[in-house]
């Protein structure tokens, strides 16, 4: 049984890095799924779990980048092909991982998209919505099974401090096709708060199990996150990450610290930043929120669960 509870300061900070928060570590025997692991934050959490002894089960939209990324890194790996804006993909991907017949210690919901500038849809929804939440909503529910097999399984979720973006509701749950006015960053932060509000649900779900969930903002990371902005915003976005912005080795660090600390035992349910816990916004704690939201998205998915 697991307690909400405030761990004491990890002593990590903005500029540690995957490897420093895991030293010590031992993953032998943990496996570890993630998905998005073709660059950025996926590939060095992958790197480093499996530097740390885990079989990573790494994700990427097709099975050529992900297997690229896998045969990349020293240790375990498993290469899937998954695209998150497509169910019948989810559905096969978790199949092929629930046939392994292996309980899932570490499921890291990493991939994501960020502010695409002019609406588009999925199966009638906004994109972001689907990319960033309802994919791994239906990502985990699918594998639950095998991480409550585990001794202690780790849910990890990655939000945003762009979840303070998301409009004024927190969830428009009347304007989920993003046809009233849409705007990419309040899509986006839509999105990230659904992640956090889907982690908080999650984790009073399973309370009464072995398995714990968190949200986490990496920081403000040099990737290809960036990718569907327009192009003078990217010239601008990386100039400034010349100056300001963590390296994915930094981003990745409060990823493997939630998903691998001893510390973190018998805590769920909060939310981090620079690998200590944090406040995010009163929509992420409003526990009626997120309920309405596990609803909404069981009934989205509800045919492929």
């Amino acid at each position: 049984m697991t307690e909400t509870q405030t761990p004491v300061s990890s002593g990590f900070g903005k500029r540690s890095t995957a490897e420093e928060v895991t030293t010590g570590v031992d993953l032998s025997g943990k496996v570890a799924v993630i998905t998005g692991v073709n660059s950025g934050l996926g590939f060095e959490t992958m790197r480093v779990l499996a530097l740390r002894g885990a079989h990573v089960i790494g994700t990427a939209r097709t099975m050529e980048k992900a297997r690229a990324a896998c045969e990349s890194v020293t240790g375990k790996t498993t290469p899937l092909a998954c695209e998150l804006t497509d169910f019948e993909s989810i559905k096969a991907c978790t199949d092929e991982i629930r046939a392994m017949g292996m309980p899932i210690d570490m499921l890291i919901c990493n991939a994501g998209i960020m502010a695409v500038p002019e609406l588009e849809q999925v199966q009638g929804l906004e994109k972001h919505f689907v990319t960033n939440h309802l994919s791994h909503f239906l990502f985990t529910l699918r594998l639950l099974d095998q991480i409550k097999a585990a001794p202690a399984a780790r849910i990890v979720v990655l939000s945003s401090s762009g979840h303070k973006m998301a409009p004024e509701a927190g969830i428009e749950f009347d304007n989920l096709s993003g046809e009233r006015d849409y705007k990419s960053f309040k899509a986006y932060g839509q999105s990230k708060l659904a992640n956090g509000l889907f982690a908080k649900e999650l984790a009073r779900r399973l309370k009464d199990t072995a398995v714990t969930a968190h949200a986490l903002n990496p920081g403000a990371v040099a990737t290809n996150l960036t990718r569907q902005m327009a192009q003078w915003k990217v010239a601008i976005a990386t100039f400034i990450g010349k100056l300001f912005l963590k390296t994915p080795e930094q981003g990745a660090a409060t990823i493997c610290y939630v998903a691998t600390s001893p510390d973190l035992k018998n805590v769920t349910g909060l939310y981090f930043v620079d690998c200590n816990p944090a406040e995010p916004s009163a929509h992420m704690k409003d526990d009626a929120l997120a309920a309405r939201l596990w609803q909404v998205s069981e009934d989205l998915v509800k045919d492929y669960i």
